[in-house]
């Protein structure tokens, strides 16, 4: 997979905290069933990132077949229990 970083995506998934190593790790692991499309050209996805946070990574995947992410960040203290209950 690759992955489009610029300026734009990279502050603002630093402010959530999340580095793009980190949300790429989440897509990179996540089987494409997993997906689930939001509509408007829009992915979601939830998973661990590479130091073990759960997170939700929303992204776009451009004409070139790259990854744009456009949002990371953490998953709330419900969502972390509806995805354990999930994957259960």
């Amino acid at each position: 997979m690759r992955f489009r970083w610029n300026e734009w995506n990279i502050e603002h998934v630093a402010e959530h905290y999340v580095q793009p190593l980190e949300a790429e790790s989440v897509v990179e692991q996540a089987r494409e069933h997993e997906w689930e499309y939001q509509g408007e050209g829009k992915w979601l996805i939830w998973g661990r990132g590479y130091g073990g946070r759960l997170l939700q990574v929303i992204f776009l995947i451009d004409p070139d077949d790259s990854i744009y992410v456009i949002h990371a960040r953490p998953l709330t203290a419900v969502e972390k229990q509806r995805l354990r209950r999930k994957l259960r």
